[in-house]
């Protein structure tokens, strides 16, 4: 299967993304679509073999049916696709909305002048409503508010889409007017367009707070070459090549400082309010700003892989990964309007054939049922407060990849731990050699960039020559030739699998054992130390109501049990494999109410962190194939961070819960009084327009 992504600029309305989300799911080519309104963009999982570019038509097609003046653009028009797509719909747009120019907001100048006119024709009409004039004021202010929608529900109409909420207001106010409440149609008008301009405006206001993190993308980059500097696209600059970032800039690639020093704000990615200094020789990540100084970088990535590429990726692909929640309200709210409009016909048809009063009276009850079926209360909300929460968490340095991971983090009683790099500082230095091997360790570990392998190098002072014949040999350690003989270098099971006898080593650290031909030449000991206020990230932990942490490592018994004596953790696995990891990791799972997590940092936690109910890398020193892996990104290397996730986490599932809560129970209450007459029109509207207003604006309540 392939993933594909949709810009649907100006659709706002749940009920035709609904619409769209059905006609489009329902296709061979397609396995399942997904439309987010916040984000407005659409994501489609297409079944094998199916192209993306024969796609488009069809798509293109189907949104144009239900949304003709909707912009729709693809990702490979370029990465800012969506913004060349218009600001909002055009008038006419069957959306449902009152849509105003860029910067307005739903609050413009057009918006004042016209509902000023329309109040001084209500205020009019009110005063002079005994007399000649007053009939043709209500209509005239009735019109001033509603034209708009009249004309969307009657072009909807036209193309066989009837049930929007264009129709549904249309029918009521209409309604309204045949059986002789003008004053409460107008207003019941007026009092929906203020709702959705309200609507427009906390909408546009959270997507600008939700998208704030887009704004670490750089423009530029000064490549420097043959003494010259020139400004180029950042997409242009190859691995190898050599940047300038002067003071004030972003740093647009990752790579290693080759010359200068600063102090780099690294809030954008970190979550941290203090700078860190870099100096020549320090890995520098793309995105973080230059305070002082002049850096010359030598860049190490492309700028597609850079940080602050996956940064983006990981924050515009949370829009496609709704959680179940999610989902249910979006199944929920496609049998929610025409149930009740149904129940509509029944009240405002059955009780007059059974004798129970008056046609007229059973209408006006029926036409409260229709303003309250429309689910947008529901349908934006609740994936606002999704979306809140992750960039609430994004702005603390917490990528979450979407709402399922989010609703798994509020789920979180077992915490299971890599340890090197994890809970340790991943620096080591060697503390012991026993017999003459450090310069056979040293010029096998000098082909690795294992934090271990670093230390032993780093120990031997003189010149080595290189490794021949150089090979990984996962979970055991490593292998080369050197003088027409094999040296081995590695843990004890690689001994042991060689059948080369050893002396087992005590003391607390990692043990390099060395064989050349066959034999053993003795052991090298590389100590690690734990991470500054770890036993407070996971105490942290335990006050957010994780019940249960372990530690999975490969390295020695002696090692691990006397880490995990000292931080208290509940169990502690060694001497695994990558495989044995996966292994402990599927009897650690809990039950779909008790969820699981493993943080790790290293290439070989991939599949463990795939494996587990919600993976965690550490992002900054992290392989790329571990956080392509994982569900949630820590990017400054801080495992108290994951107990800021968690609040974060509930926190927004709490504002969720509300939200169902508060719109179902308001709108049920309605339709409940509005049988025996007890709620009005006003009422009616508050339930569909007000509610919604007040649901978005809870969504937006901070998180942290």
């Amino acid at each position: 299967m392939s993933e594909m992504k949709v810009y649907l600029k100006g659709l706002t309305c749940a009920h035709c993304a609904g619409k769209i989300e059905d006609v489009l799911s329902k296709l061979e080519e397609t396995e399942e679509v997904s439309i987010n309104l916040v984000r407005q963009e659409m994501m489609l999982e297409l079944k094998k073999g199916v192209s993306p570019g024969k796609m488009r038509e069809t798509i293109e097609k189907t949104v144009h049916t239900f949304e003709p003046d909707v912009e729709v653009a693809f990702p490979e028009e370029g990465i800012n696709a969506a913004s060349k797509a218009k600001e909002a719909c055009a008038e006419g747009c069957s959306c449902g909305q009152e849509h105003q120019q860029e910067g307005e907001e739903g609050f413009g100048k057009k918006f004042f002048l016209r509902f000023g006119l329309g109040l001084v024709l209500f205020f009019g009409a009110v005063f002079w409503k005994e007399s000649s004039a007053g009939v043709p004021l209500f209509l005239a202010a009735y019109l001033v508010f509603g034209y708009d929608v009249l004309l969307r529900a009657g072009k909807n109409i036209i193309r066989g889409q009837v049930f929007d909420e264009n129709f549904l207001m249309s029918l009521s106010t209409i309604g309204a007017l045949a059986i002789g409440e003008m004053a409460e149609a107008v207003f019941v008008m007026l009092f929906y367009q203020v709702g959705e301009a309200f609507q427009d405006y906390a909408v546009a206001r959270s997507r600008k707070s939700i998208t704030a993190l887009l704004d670490i993308r750089p423009d530029f980059a000064r490549l420097t070459t043959e003494g010259e500097t020139k400004e180029v696209p950042p997409e242009t600059v190859q691995i190898g090549d050599s940047i300038l970032v002067k003071a004030g800039e972003r740093i647009p690639l990752d790579g290693i400082i080759e010359e200068g020093h600063a102090m780099l704000d690294t809030a954008a990615l970190t979550g941290e309010s203090l700078p860190r200094n870099a100096a020549v020789g320090d890995r520098v990540l793309s995105g973080c700003i230059n305070m002082d100084g002049t850096l010359r970088i030598r860049v190490e990535k492309p700028f597609g892989e850079s940080t602050v590429m996956k940064i983006l990726e990981m924050v515009q692909n949370a829009a496609g990964k709704k959680s179940r929640t999610e989902r249910f309200i979006t199944r929920f709210a496609r049998i929610y309007t025409p149930v009740v409009v149904l129940l509509a016909v029944l009240v405002a048809v059955l009780p007059p054939v059974l004798g129970m009063g008056a046609f007229s009276l059973w209408f006006g009850r029926a036409l409260v049922f229709l303003v309250v079926s429309c689910p947008c209360a529901l349908v934006l909300s609740v994936p606002l407060s999704y979306f809140a929460g992750i960039g609430a968490a994004s702005k603390r340095g917490i990528l979450i990849k979407g709402g399922g991971d989010l609703d798994t983090l509020c789920h979180l009683e077992t915490v299971v731990f890599d340890k090197t790099g994890t809970l340790t500082k991943g620096k080591f230095s060697v503390t012991e050699v026993q017999g003459d091997v450090l310069r056979l360790a040293a010029i096998g570990e000098a082909m690795s960039n294992h934090p271990i392998a670093q230390a032993i190098a780093n120990a031997y002072e003189g010149e080595l020559p290189e490794a021949e014949n150089y090979q990984e040999l996962g979970g055991y350690g490593i292998s080369y030739e050197l003088e027409g003989e094999t040296v081995l270098l590695g843990n004890s099971r690689l001994m042991e699998r060689e059948q080369i006898p050893y002396e087992k080593a005590n003391g607390v650290g990692t043990v390099v054992y060395v064989a050349k031909g066959g034999k053993f030449f003795g052991h090298i000991l590389v100590a690690d130390t734990l991470k500054e206020n770890i036993a407070e990230s996971l105490g942290a932990l335990r006050k957010q109501g994780v019940k249960k942490m372990v530690m999975l490592t490969g390295d020695r018994k002696e090692t691990a049990e006397a880490v995990a004596k000292e931080l208290q953790l509940d169990g502690v696995y060694s001497e695994l494999l990558p495989e044995n990891k996966v292994e402990w990791m599927e009897k650690l799972k809990g039950s779909d109410e008790s969820k699981t997590a493993f943080v790790g940092d290293g290439i070989n936690d991939a599949p463990v962190l795939a494996g587990a109910d919600l993976g965690v890398a550490m992002g900054g020193i992290g392989s790329d194939a571990a956080i392509e892996a994982a569900d949630v990104v820590l990017m400054d290397d801080d495992i108290g961070k994951l107990a800021v996730g968690i609040k974060i986490a509930r926190n927004t599932r709490k504002i969720v819960n509300q939200n169902i809560v508060f719109a179902l129970g308001f709108k049920i209450m309605v339709l409940v009084l509005s049988i025996p007459g007890i709620a009005t029109m006003w009422m009616a509207v508050f339930a569909d327009v007000g509610v919604c207003v007040l649901a978005i604006l809870n969504s937006m309540r901070k998180k942290d």
